[in-house]
């Protein structure tokens, strides 16, 4: 299909970011999303200098009426929604079981779990009419396995993965493929936030058998090849980017 219409929440920064300049440099129209007005036009302008047909449409995916609200202007603008990368996150206030409170986790799961639960509905909404389309969900190699001092944080990506294959089940028949991408420790300001320090993010790095952190760039291409026709058959799938780290 030529110039697909690509929706992006979370597009401000890091793996968003890197997701809507990968889907413009392929030629798609983009419509990109954050809470931060003045960042988000910015953003579609740079897109734009990319040759793509791009928007910025401000919303806050916590917020049922403000995703109703995009995926309409997104429609009335563009006619169609072929894919939809769900990237809006927050690590949530890390630390251990006994220090969180009801304050931290509705922080961290209403966004990750409740924004992505909001986007999925109002995406299908207009997917599942049209008999096409590709949702592909952010979640976090956390998101199959444990994480001690990020309980919540891996909760929510847990919950994120759930949900994911219960929506593909739900579009298939519609023809709509719902997928998610699992990165392990990426080079964003939410890992410099989660690890606290240089050190504490050169030892993460250690770990990881490729022996770095990985790129944005490189999680963006893998949701790029999700989103895409190149993988018309996967759907229900959890894609791990992660340098090798849950290998073993």
């Amino acid at each position: 299909m030529s110039k697909p219409v690509i929706l992006v929440t979370g597009a401000l920064t890091g793996i968003g970011r890197a997701t809507a300049l990968a889907f413009a440099e392929s030629g798609a129209r983009l419509a990109v999303s954050g809470r931060r007005e003045a960042e988000g036009n910015a953003l579609a302008a740079e897109l734009r200098e990319l040759g793509a047909d791009a928007v910025f449409i401000q919303a806050d995916v916590r917020r049922d009426d403000d995703v109703r609200r995009l995926v309409d202007e997104t429609v009335a603008r563009f006619g169609r929604i072929d894919a939809a990368v769900n990237n809006a996150g927050t690590e949530g206030q890390p630390g251990a079981i006994v220090d969180q409170s009801e304050e931290t986790y509705a922080a961290t799961f209403d966004t990750n779990v409740l924004g992505t639960l909001l986007s999925m509905k109002h995406e299908l909404r207009v997917m599942q009419p049209q008999k096409s389309g590709s949702i592909v969900n952010v979640s976090s190699t956390y998101g199959h396995e444990g994480a001690a001092f990020a309980s919540v944080y891996a909760g929510s990506k847990h919950a994120v993965e759930g949900m994911t294959k219960s929506a593909a089940l739900e579009g298939a028949a519609a023809g709509v493929r719902v997928n998610a991408v699992a990165p392990g420790p990426t080079d964003t300001g939410m890992l410099d936030r989660f690890t606290g320090t240089s050190e504490n993010k050169a030892a993460l790095a250690a770990r990881v058998p490729l022996g770095r952190i990985g790129k944005t760039e490189e999680v963006a291409r893998a949701i790029v090849f999700l989103a895409s026709e190149a993988a018309s058959f996967v759907t229900g799938q959890i894609l791990t980017v992660d340098g090798g780290k849950t290998a073993g």
